[in-house]
């Protein structure tokens, strides 16, 4: 007899409907899978065959072919064993069919007959929402990741036995709800808070203006400054993320494998921390079937790079396309895959070897050669692309014994809401979400300058030597402080804080 249910592969972060063809028939007993099936998809087999007899049914001794369609379509992962054995039991009419047409079945089974999760289960439950499939059958370790998608009936289970009584009567299990925004809602927000950092005005400042406009950001200064101290601070004055921004990181992670059993959405902003001896592929992804990388990690959040002069040169040149197109694109033999990378890139590096150039206590001890070959592994269209390059010195005596405090991160969270809010309404019908993401026809359009400014803002061009790209980015920080200060238009002063904003260019 022959059966056939559906699945899912997923292909970047996206799925595709897979068709499980079951047959059994009456020649030599055995089990082939054919429909360019991997490792994990092979010894399924094995796994399926313990659990449906551990599971109280049995097992067809007589000859299984199951063929995964498309069969062009590379499958891999251990997903495939929950739909294989329903299909091995209907076609061997132990279960009935009439609902398989309607159902897609995912998760991976032990050989009792236990339901473990797997991978990528909300880009599927997505995908299947689209082509109609009317349930999704599940383990119940990934039942509310499936639950936030509308739409399709979402059904959890923990055993194999449990899925077939659910298939003899449909009407006895409910589907699983989750009230996604509530959810949303209760979410906290991430990080230590600004009134533990003493003194550092000007970089507390840069943080705000990273945070309202989505800037990138560079710390530069001696060790013990703070500089670790204050980017660990940004995800704590971030604004909460929409529910639409919500799922698109809940998606890459849960395609990461980051998600099984851990929840529904993911609500705080990501904050990614890669060391630095981490490689390319880890940063942008990667494998033969392509997985998503740090930059894809922390999309709508941030990704912080400590230590930013000990990267690779070549790792660092891998950032340069992400972070001016907002994804990613990795091309293999077999296929092609984009993942979104809308991140904002926060580092902190010493201004040299030793830690201490530029330093009015200690002197430095490194020659300019030896300065010239450290900043050397900082090209100059990656610095070109972040906005805040901000210089953090040591600390006073004074303000380091005296138990100061400055403003809390909830005070400035409200300042920068109110800027992101103002830069949302700027850009109602478009698809930009803040004013890193603006292009040279927005700056035209937003970003118009008087006479004066526009003097001003030559001047530092033709002073620093900066690129057109560096000049629109300075455009796009005034755009973010005269946000902050409730200005419609960029005027003199907004432009005049955003050029002090570029340490590096004078460092070098």
């Amino acid at each position: 007899m022959l059966s056939r249910i559906w699945s899912a592969s997923l292909m970047g972060i996206d799925a595709l409907k897979v068709g499980v063809e079951v047959d059994v028939s009456n020649n030599i007993p055995g089990m082939v899978v054919v429909g360019l099936p991997d490792t994990a998809v092979q010894e399924s087999k094995e796994r399926v065959k313990a659990a449906i007899k551990n599971a109280g049914f049995a097992f067809p001794m007589r000859r299984i072919v199951i063929n995964l369609t498309p069969a062009d379509l590379r499958k891999e992962g251990p997903c495939f064993d929950l739909p294989i054995s329903i299909g091995v039991l209907a076609a061997s009419e132990q279960v009935p069919t009439d609902a398989l047409e309607h159902c897609l079945f995912l998760g991976e089974l032990s050989l009792d007959g236990s339901l473990r999760p797997v991978a990528g289960v909300l880009a599927i439950a997505a995908a299947a929402q689209k082509l109609g499939i009317r349930s999704l059958i599940v383990p119940a370790d990934n039942v509310r990741e499936a639950a936030v998608v509308k739409g399709i009936e979402v059904y959890g289970f923990k055993q194999l036995a449990e899925v077939v009584e659910f298939l003899h009567e449909p009407e006895s299990v409910t589907p699983a709800t989750i009230d996604s925004q509530a959810e949303l809602q209760q979410g906290t927000i991430a990080g230590f808070d600004l009134r533990d950092v003493k003194g550092q005005a000007h970089a507390r400042r840069a943080l705000e203006i990273a945070a309202a406009g989505g800037h990138n950001l560079v710390f530069v200064g001696p060790p013990g400054s703070g500089k670790t101290m204050l980017a660990r601070r940004l995800p704590g004055i971030l604004p909460k993320m929409t529910f639409e921004e919500a799922l698109e990181v809940t998606q890459i992670h849960s395609v990461a494998g980051l998600l099984k059993s851990k929840g529904s959405l993911i609500c705080q902003r990501p904050f990614r921390s890669p060391h630095h001896s981490a490689s390319g592929p880890s940063l942008v992804g990667g494998g033969s079937f392509p997985r998503p990388g740090e930059i894809s990690l922390s999309h709508r959040g941030i990704l912080f790079l400590d230590e930013l002069t000990e990267f690779k040169r070549d790792v660092l040149e891998f950032l340069r396309q992400p972070l001016e197109d907002g994804h990613v694109t990795i091309s293999r033999t077999r296929q092609s895959v984009s993942f979104p990378a809308k991140f904002t890139l926060v580092a902190s590096t010493n201004p040299c070897p030793c830690g201490y150039f530029g330093d009015p206590v200690q002197a430095c001890t490194c020659s300019p050669n030896v300065r010239e070959r450290y900043w050397a592994k900082l090209s100059g269209p990656l610095m070109d692309r972040i906005d805040l390059q901000v210089r953090v010195n040591r600390l006073k005596p004074e303000e380091i014994i005296h138990e100061t405090t400055g403003e809390d991160s909830a005070t400035v969270l409200a300042r920068v809401q109110v800027a992101r809010t103002a830069a949302q309404e700027r850009f109602a019908g478009t698809p930009l979400r803040c004013n890193a993401e603006m292009q040279s026809q927005h700056l035209r359009q937003w970003c118009q300058l008087d006479d004066s400014t526009r003097g001003l803002l030559e001047g530092a061009i033709k002073k620093l030597g900066l690129s057109v790209r560096g000049s629109d980015r300075i455009l796009k920080v005034a755009r973010t402080i005269a946000d902050l200060a409730g200005a419609d238009r960029l005027q003199a002063q907004h432009v005049a804080e955003a050029i002090q904003y570029r340490t590096i260019d004078r460092m070098q």
